[in-house]
């Protein structure tokens, strides 16, 4: 009973860090089809899940926190502004999409 309260435990907190993400930054993947969005999302649980399942959860969420927090500061901090993309706003988008490779 235990082991499947953890992964309940561990599915809230990926959903919810992906949640809030989405809030902030999903205009970013707008362009992008739900189902890559909806893989990625699935992808990120079934890392956090075996890792859990594996007893290995404080590092599946370092892993996480360290990478997120340097493809923030690499992406939005330095990599759009330098091209002339506001890293909070995405705009101008047509510079974004230009970026990214987006054809509208």
């Amino acid at each position: 009973m235990g082991i499947q309260q953890d992964f309940w435990f561990d599915v809230a907190v990926i959903m919810t860090i992906f949640h809030v993400g989405n809030l902030f930054f999903g205009h970013f993947e707008a362009h992008k089809p739900a189902w890559k969005r909806l893989l990625k999302t699935a992808l990120f649980l079934a890392f956090a899940l075996t890792m859990s399942a594996l007893g290995y959860r404080a590092l599946a969420y370092w892993i996480i926190g360290i990478a997120g927090s340097l493809m923030f500061a690499i992406v939005h901090g330095y990599w759009l502004p330098k091209h002339g993309v506001n890293g909070w706003t995405g705009e101008p988008k047509e510079t974004y999409y230009e970026l990214i490779g987006h054809k509208k």
